[in-house]
């Protein structure tokens, strides 16, 4: 049935049917599929905005207590990179503190550098590190000595 006697049948209620107007629209039709065959597929280069991201954001933190983990969780969880600074915690507490961010890290596929003396860097998967900061210092040591 063409698109011309769907429209007939739904429009009209009388018992007229005219076939054929019917054949004459399905030869008129034949070429324009053809056409539409021949033609290439295009793609769309339609992106969504929401996985475009405006900016990035660092939080630094100074933790005081082992409770302010899952807050430095949460910001990784959100895909934000963290620099926790530990040096105003105690040893046992600050240990928990990076085993706890380690898996945190790991769940989310991100990365923990140690970038200085009790302070950490923490990344989510969108976040790439390259380099390493304590090699650089000892470079920038080795050069301090030589001069």
């Amino acid at each position: 049935m063409s698109i011309k006697s769907k429209f007939k049948t739904f429009f009209f209620l009388d018992d007229e049917y005219d076939y054929k107007d019917e054949e004459i629209v399905e030869e008129e039709l034949e070429p324009i599929k053809q056409s539409q065959k021949a033609q290439p597929a295009q793609k769309n280069n339609i992106v969504s905005l929401q996985s475009v991201q405006k900016s990035s954001k660092m939080v630094l933190v100074e933790p005081r207590v082992y409770a302010e983990a899952q807050d430095i969780a949460d910001h990784l969880k959100n895909r934000r990179a963290v620099v926790v600074n530990l040096q105003r915690i105690e040893k046992d507490q600050a240990k928990r503190i990076v085993d706890f961010l380690s898996g945190t890290v790991y769940a989310i596929g991100g990365d923990i550098q140690k970038i200085g003396t009790d302070i950490f860097l923490c990344t989510p998967d969108n976040i790439e590190i390259s380099g390493n900061i304590s090699q650089m210092m000892q470079e920038q040591d080795f050069e301090n000595t030589r001069w």
